[in-house]
């Protein structure tokens, strides 16, 4: 079975109970790599859910 917790580490009893967990050998604490947008844009360049640009018209999203 599998349970999901987040945890804001803001406040000094999150931080406490995140401590303890990872004591715990039956639990598996997974952090994200990144932030939420860039996992999801990870996710959607893995599915292919992207698409084509020239490298001129990006700069010019970019910086415009």
């Amino acid at each position: 079975m599998e349970i999901t917790i987040k945890i804001d580490k803001r406040s000094k009893q999150a931080k406490a109970f995140y401590e303890y967990l990872k004591t715990l050998p039956f639990v598996e604490l997974g952090e994200p790599r990144y932030n939420k947008d860039t996992e999801i844009a990870i996710k959607e360049a893995k599915s292919r859910k992207t698409s084509k640009i020239s490298l001129e018209d990006f700069r010019k999203e970019l910086y415009s």
